[in-house]
């Protein structure tokens, strides 16, 4: 993509409104633009971030064995007042009437219809076990959304709901998804930490947090040193395999970690004084199961294997791409910008003309833009009339983990220098050896 027929609109000046780095940097480098409070338009940078995040996300969604499917956006009140949370779920929930005056919802979540869904069609434990998710904008109506996207009214949400005959098959789809987002967030250049959570009425052991460390996170953790070096669950993992799936929970969940809502000062001042972390920290999963919760008041059974009906047990499985664009830059950023990850960047090289005009330069940059895409490289192509030190400044800003730089100097010496914007490392390169350092 040239720059020049691109949409980049970079600001100048920080926003007043941003309270937080994430938010800053993304008003800047022309990710977003707020259009109310705590709703946002995604601009075509920050649509491509989304959209990578978004792509991780659905693969080990389908590798673990969850189904895809997209419910609506609108929902039928009557279904919540069949769970009873229409009246009890406060005013975060946005509650309409359409035209014929029937009460409707913006959802903030899909409980009850995955629920209603699940009753129309499954009658037997043969049909088990079940997960299905989707990927779907909804609308929480915060009393004071802040942080950009971190915590905004409207927010892209991957939520998976399982459905098991008994709390033995509950759990190994809950170890499902705890692995599932071990990877997931792996691939996008994060470490998390599963931490218990609160289960809330229902009790148990079966909730985590997934954090990544931060100093700018919205919460205190603490956890052993360890569990930054516990090895992620490969590719090639075993999905069915029970035994492997709780062997590599128990691995992770037999070390300290916890947020200051559920933090026990005597099991962390066991831990050896080089061993503790504590630190900021940023939610960006969470995985819970909750029984039959849904299942018995909206009678979603089955037929077991003695004959008898039952409810299902149920869990409830969510990841904001929206929210980890934010996390992400809150995790990865310097003070001239975002470093992205390499499997998030909007694009994977940024090439810069530092003498557009120039035939010489022209001829390499052109060179140089074709031969990394059919490399399978995203390159975009500052080819604009600007000083270089605007184009520095730009390519910093964005954070493209690649920049190519093209001047008459280098290129007289038949070289091109090559930077890495997570180390500042830089190189002289030939062109044909630059393709190949980048593009490998």
């Amino acid at each position: 993509m040239r720059l020049s027929r691109y949409f980049l609109p970079i600001l100048r000046e920080t926003p007043k409104e941003a309270e937080i780095a994430s938010h800053r940097l993304m008003l800047r480098a022309g990710l977003l633009r707020q259009q109310a409070a705590g709703i946002y338009s995604w601009l075509p940078l920050g649509l491509r971030v989304l959209n990578k995040i978004t792509t991780i996300v659905r693969e080990e969604q389908n590798r673990s064995g969850a189904v895809e499917l997209l419910m609506p956006t609108i929902q039928s009140a009557e279904l919540w007042r069949e769970s009873g949370r229409y009246d009890a779920y406060g005013k975060e929930m946005l509650r309409i009437r359409d035209r014929h005056d029937r009460e409707m919802l913006y959802g903030p979540t899909n409980e009850e219809m995955i629920t209603d869904i699940f009753r129309a069609y499954v009658r037997s434990y043969k049909d088990l076990p079940l997960n299905l998710y989707h990927l779907q904008w909804k609308f929480r109506d915060e009393i004071r959304p802040r942080f950009g996207t971190m915590r905004s009214r409207e927010f892209l949400m991957k939520d998976a709901y399982s459905f098991d005959l008994d709390q033995e098959g509950a759990r190994h789809s809950y170890n499902k998804m705890f692995v599932a987002y071990l990877r997931t967030f792996a691939r996008l250049g994060l470490k998390s930490i599963p931490m218990r959570a609160d289960t809330g009425p229902i009790g148990g052991d079966l909730s985590h947090e997934f954090i990544i460390l931060a100093a700018t996170g919205e919460s205190e953790v603490f956890c052993h040193r360890d569990v930054l070096d516990t090895p992620i669950p490969p590719a090639d993992t075993d999905f069915d395999d029970v035994a492997h799936l709780q062997s590599i929970v128990d691995k992770w969940t037999s070390v300290y970690a916890a947020t200051s809502e559920m933090h026990d000062e005597a099991a962390f001042a066991a831990i050896p004084d080089d061993k503790k972390v504590s630190a900021r920290g940023i939610e960006v999963g969470h995985i819970f199961y909750f029984g039959t919760k849904y299942s018995e008041p909206m009678k979603a059974t089955v037929t077991g294997p003695d004959g008898h009906e039952r409810p299902v047990h149920m869990g409830s499985y969510g990841i904001g791409p929206s929210r980890l664009v934010a996390a992400i830059i809150e995790a990865s950023h310097d003070e001239a910008g975002i470093v992205w990850p390499d499997p998030v960047a909007p694009f994977d090289v940024a090439l810069l003309n530092l003498k557009p005009g120039d035939s010489a330069t022209d001829d390499a940059c052109g060179h140089l833009y074709r031969a990394l895409g059919l490399r399978g490289r995203d390159v975009l192509y500052d080819d604009r009339d600007e000083r270089p030190g605007a184009k520095f400044a730009t390519a910093d800003l964005i954070g493209v983990p690649w920049q190519i730089l093209v001047g008459p100097r280098s290129l007289s010496e038949g070289k091109v220098e090559v930077k890495r914007r997570a180390t500042g490392e830089r190189e002289l390169l030939s062109i044909e050896d630059a393709v190949v350092r980048v593009a490998g």
